[in-house]
This record gives structure tokens, C-alpha cells and sequence, in this order.
């Protein structure tokens, strides 16, 4: 079996397994500290940002935004030399199914609204259910809500009543986490929701706290020619620091190998050095690359050695990499991800040129008439967008997959997925739509996109991190850990690589 070290200079290795946006990040923040770097990727570099073509436009394959309630993707941006652009004014829509299509309140967050006495609010919930949401502020809070485990569920429940939550909450929380509130810890959904609760008394001024910390102006925003741009950066600026990527590598196995016992600190000597000036490899990763034919189970794998090891895949690939060399890890796999699948249309219909539905349309769980569980208006969200398309022709993106959907996307073949969306696109933006319409249709499939943010999970979380800290100079990140979207996946990732470096 092949032993290689990752670098033949006097700079310490890294070796980064995931290329997605997460492994970049820290690929970059390693090689900023002076490691010598090596990013291996089973697919192709991006991992969930990517983008591909529909009708001659470049379109995003994953996230075409991030959440703007921190600096993290905007100040990395501005670093790889990219400048934000914010989405048109025009909001989002909530789509309850029968023709129940109204604006979603923008004043709190996943759904919460700040005001519950502003008039979209009485519109979407009609009197008796403003009225009950109303009552959150002033009724006392029961102390039962503000520790131990909560759903957002459960405590929208309680403070809101059962319209907020089917109406409002319920859509926005399918569409970003395709799960029902019930099963979503409030901790990890709406962080600091809670604390706001205890100082302010109300669930909806806790709410309004929350969306007024953000940085002003919109709470997304994206970049001129879609996210993807940023990965394009990334790796751009990783091959000027000299960081080698290697795509189409699987990571067969993961060791810790210090290679002298005695000096380990199990066996009483010096903790291995964790900082550029470190010397002697910690880890081995075992490698097998495009070359070797997937059926040739007896082909030697290639060894690669390194100091620091970074692992940003998704939680059920981390811990079964590291079960074997983090003591306490193999039994805390987590949940896998909901998966979800992307139908991206181009449609020549100039009655989309008023952009009926704003930005797109959040759909309840509940509506019976529509599979999707969102619709992106792309062309009315984003000018950039809608000036490369021109008037009349329109892109649109549905989101399908929840884990309560009795019909898996995974059992739905694409051209099943792409008229379902023609269909779907029709009820939702409320305008005539059909196959002749489209000029083309692209689906793309994110297996276990979206980590489970259960109840369970956070305290799965706690004991991986347990785990973890024993171990200083492994990294683990990924949204599985930081939480879902770009701003914290990105924010993790630099603090994680900067502690590493030190």
C-alpha cells in the first residue's frame, strides 16, 4: 500500500476531505496559516452550490441566497472580490391550497410574525386566529417553555395558537427544512428564540428582536450571476495559494497514526502539536481515486498522511469515517438528511411579467392541490437575473421533498418531476401555464440535503462534540453541526480552521 506525505516542504500538511462550500472555507483559512493543503472529493468541487444550464442561462444547482443576519458569506465575498445584490422588494406569497394564496408577513422570522395585530396578519389568520395569536402579548409565559427540549411546534402552539402555526409557520418551516414543526428543535430552528421569550414576555416581540438584529435592509441577499459565482472564486483563489484538489477521490478509511506511542498523550507524553510548526503526521487517510475500477475491491488504496485533518461531509459520512480513531464517536451516527429535488423551468409566458406572486410562493403541508413544497419567482427575486432572461421569459424553481410526503422524490423519475412543476407552477402563480411553454427544464437531486434537526439531534450533538474536543487536531464541520445555510456553514468553517491554525 502506497504511503505518500501530502508536501514536500518544510509547511505542515492538511488534508480537507469534502470540497463542498464548508471545505473550501477551511482549505483557504488553512493555507492562509501556512498548512500545506489537499482537498479530496468524492464528486466535483461545490458540493450543493453549483450551477448548470437551462436555455443558455447559468443557473444555481443549490442555494441561490444567504441569510444576512451575520457578515460571514458577505465579508468572504468581498475577500474573493464579489459585491452582494439583494433580491426585489416584492416578498414571498403562503399557499394553503383552494385559492388561499396571500403575502407572507415579513415582520418576524420562520413564520413568526413580529406584529400578530397587522393587517396580513388578521388577513392570513382571520379574526379568531389573530385574535388567539394577539393573546401572546400579554399572556404570561409558562416557565415549562424556556428550558429542556421544545419543537418550534410546540411552543408556537402554545403562545400563537393552531392557525399561526398551520398558516404561517408550518410553510415557511417545509420549505427550508422539509419537516413538520413538531419534530424541530426551537434551539437549533430559531436560536435565541427563547431568550427572547424570557426578556420580552412575547413570542412575537422575541420574534421582531430576532429580525431587527439582523444588518438592515434585506434579510438575504446573493451574488451577480447566482451563489455559485462563489465557489468559482473559491477555488480560483485556492489554486493561487497552492492548495491541491483532487476530485473523484473517496475517502476509504480514516486513522490517527502518531507515529511514536510514547509520546502520545494517552501514553503520558507532550500533546501532539496542533499549529504550523507541527512535524509529525497525526493521521492517515487512505484514498482510492476515479482511476481504480469500481469493482476492483482488491486494488491497493493510496495513503496520504497529514498533520491536521478537516472531514466537512455530512454527518453520517463524518462519523462513519472517524468511528474507528475518535474513541465514543461510531455510536453517535446521526439521522440522514431529507432529500430534496430541484425543478428549474424556463418558460416563455410574459403574464409573468407582473410577477403575480412576488418572489415565489411558500406552500402549507396541508394544501392537497400542489406536490411542490415552494416555488422561487427566479426572474422577479433577482434583476440581474430577470435583464440576462429578458421580458417574457421567466425562470422558475420548485422544491420538492418533505419527510412526511407519502410519494419519495427519490421514486419519481425527472420528466414525472417537471410536469408535476408546469402543473404545480400554474395553481401557484395563478397564471395558464403548459408543457408548450417551457423552453427548458432541468431537476437536480440533493440527496440528504437538509440535516434533521430534531429533538434528538441536538443532544446527539453535544456527545459528538464531547467526542470531538478530545481530538485537537481534527476539524469536523458542515451544516449538519453549524446549523442550515450558507451563513453559518461559512462562519463555522472559518472559526473551526482559524482555531486549528493557532
Amino acid at each position: 500500500m502506497a504511503t505518500a506525505a501530502l508536501s514536500v516542504s518544510a509547511a505542515p500538511a492538511a488534508l480537507v476531505v469534502g470540497a463542498g462550500v464548508a471545505g473550501l472555507v477551511a482549505a483557504r483559512e488553512l493555507a492562509v496559516a501556512g498548512y500545506a493543503v489537499t482537498v479530496l472529493e468524492a464528486g466535483t468541487a461545490g458540493g450543493r452550490v453549483g450551477a448548470h444550464e437551462v436555455d443558455g442561462l447559468r443557473l444555481d444547482t443549490g442555494a441561490e441566497a444567504f441569510a444576512t443576519r451575520t457578515d460571514a458569506v458577505a465579508r468572504l465575498a468581498a475577500e474573493l472580490g464579489l459585491g452582494p445584490v439583494y433580491p426585489a422588494p416584492a416578498g414571498a406569497w403562503l399557499h394553503a391550497g383552494d385559492g388561499a394564496d396571500l403575502p407572507l408577513p415579513s415582520s418576524g422570522i420562520v413564520g413568526i410574525p413580529g406584529d400578530p395585530t397587522a393587517p396580513e396578519v388578521l388577513t392570513a389568520l382571520g379574526e379568531e386566529g389573530a385574535a388567539r395569536a394577539a393573546q401572546d402579548l400579554n399572556a404570561p409565559v409558562d416557565p415549562a417553555l424556556l428550558s429542556g427540549p421544545l419543537s418550534l411546534g410546540a411552543l408556537v402552539r402554545d403562545r400563537l395558537g393552531d392557525a399561526a402555526l398551520e398558516v404561517l409557520v408550518a410553510p415557511v418551516v417545509s420549505g427550508v427544512h422539509s419537516a413538520d414543526p413538531d419534530q424541530l428543535d426551537v434551539d437549533v430552528i430559531a436560536p435565541g428564540l427563547r431568550a427572547g421569550l424570557e426578556r420580552t414576555g412575547s413570542l412575537c416581540r422575541a420574534a421582531a428582536a430576532l429580525r431587527a438584529a439582523a444588518p438592515s435592509g434585506s434579510a438575504v441577499a446573493g451574488l451577480p450571476g447566482g451563489m455559485n459565482t462563489l465557489v468559482t472564486a473559491l477555488l480560483a483563489d485556492l489554486t493561487e495559494r497552492g492548495v491541491r484538489l483532487r476530485e473523484h477521490t473517496r475517502v476509504t478509511s480514516v486513522r490517527r497514526t502518531l507515529p511514536d506511542a510514547a509520546d502520545s498523550p494517552a501514553a503520558g507524553g507532550a500533546p501532539a502539536a496542533s499549529g504550523p510548526e507541527a512535524s509529525d503526521a497525526a493521521w492517515t487517510v487512505s484514498v482510492r481515486g476515479a482511476s481504480a475500477a469500481e469493482d476492483a475491491e482488491d486494488a491497493p488504496d493510496e495513503d496520504l498522511q497529514a498533520e491536521r485533518l478537516v472531514v466537512a461531509t455530512d454527518g453520517p459520512t463524518a462519523v462513519d469515517l472517524l468511528g474507528e480513531a475518535v474513541p465514543g464517536l461510531s455510536g453517535l451516527r446521526p439521522a440522514e438528511g431529507a432529500g430534496i429535488a430541484l425543478a428549474t423551468l424556463v418558460v416563455d409566458a410574459p403574464d409573468l411579467d407582473a410577477a403575480p406572486r412576488g418572489s415565489g410562493v411558500l406552500v402549507s403541508p396541508s394544501a392537497t392541490d400542489v406536490r411542490a413544497k415552494a416555488l422561487t419567482h427566479a426572474t422577479a427575486k433577482w434583476p440581474w437575473l430577470a435583464e440576462e432572461a429578458g421580458p417574457g421569459r421567466h425562470v422558475l424553481r420548485l422544491s420538492y421533498g418533505r419527510i412526511t410526503d407519502a410519494t419519495p422524490v427519490a421514486g419519481t423519475s425527472d420528466e414525472e418531476l417537471i410536469a408535476a412543476a408546469v402543473t404545480d407552477a400554474a395553481t401557484l402563480l395563478g397564471v395558464p401555464l403548459s408543457r408548450r411553454d417551457v423552453l427548458d427544464a432541468d431537476v437536480i437531486r440533493h440527496p440528504g440535503a437538509l440535516p434533521m434537526a430534531t429533538l434528538g439531534h441536538r443532544a446527539t450533538l453535544r456527545a459528538i462534540t464531547e467526542a470531538l474536543d478530545a481530538v485537537p487536531e481534527l476539524d469536523v464541520i458542515g451544516a449538519w453541526r453549524s446549523g442550515t445555510g450558507l451563513a453559518a456553514v461559512v462562519g463555522q468553517a472559518r472559526r473551526s480552521a482559524r482555531t486549528s491554525a493557532r
